[in-house]
């Protein structure tokens, strides 16, 4: 019941926001994922904190993404970003939004499919583990299979057992 409550007051919430920005021609929470055009004209100079508020989301308020936080805590000479006060006047940069990329990584390092590995020089039990079982949690096996008392620690030459 508290939950279908939830719903309705979210659902609530984002149409009187459509109504509201009905005039500027945007529809705030629902982004198509291209850049959104900010001009001087349609940030304001400052913003008053209200309850509840961080960065982030006054980032995303203004700029539709809350990577911008950044932007205004640098704007604002922030020493520690995590606050701010209900009622502190933010001064809002006029920057354009943060769009997140993400990149392909491509394991290239080959499989092991011997009982016991070699380590050489930037290995890890962890990146061991993918490669000999494609799981990277079960370096614990590994570490308990060779009786290490500190599994962050291995040394290149090191023989490790590898449990099949």
């Amino acid at each position: 019941m508290v939950l279908g409550a939830l719903v309705i007051v979210v659902v609530g919430i984002l149409v009187v926001n459509y109504f509201k920005d009905q005039g500027k021609g945007t529809i705030p929470f629902f982004s198509t994922g291209t850049k959104t055009e900010v001009s001087e004209s349609t940030l304001p100079k400052t913003h008053s904190v209200a309850k509840g508020e961080n960065l982030w989301t006054i980032a995303e308020k203004y700029y539709g993404s809350g990577y911008n936080w950044v932007d205004i805590a640098k704007e604002n000479n922030l020493t520690n970003a995590d606050v701010v006060s209900e009622g502190q006047n933010l001064t809002i940069p006029n920057v354009e939004p943060k769009v997140v990329t993400q990149t392909e990584t491509k394991v290239t390092a080959e499989a092991i499919t011997g009982g016991t590995y070699t380590v050489v020089k930037g290995d890890n039990l962890w990146n061991i583990a993918v490669r000999a079982y494609g799981d990277g949690y079960k370096w614990t096996e590994i570490a308990q299979e060779n009786k290490l008392e500190n599994p962050n620690l291995i040394h290149a030459g090191n023989i490790l057992t590898l449990p099949r």
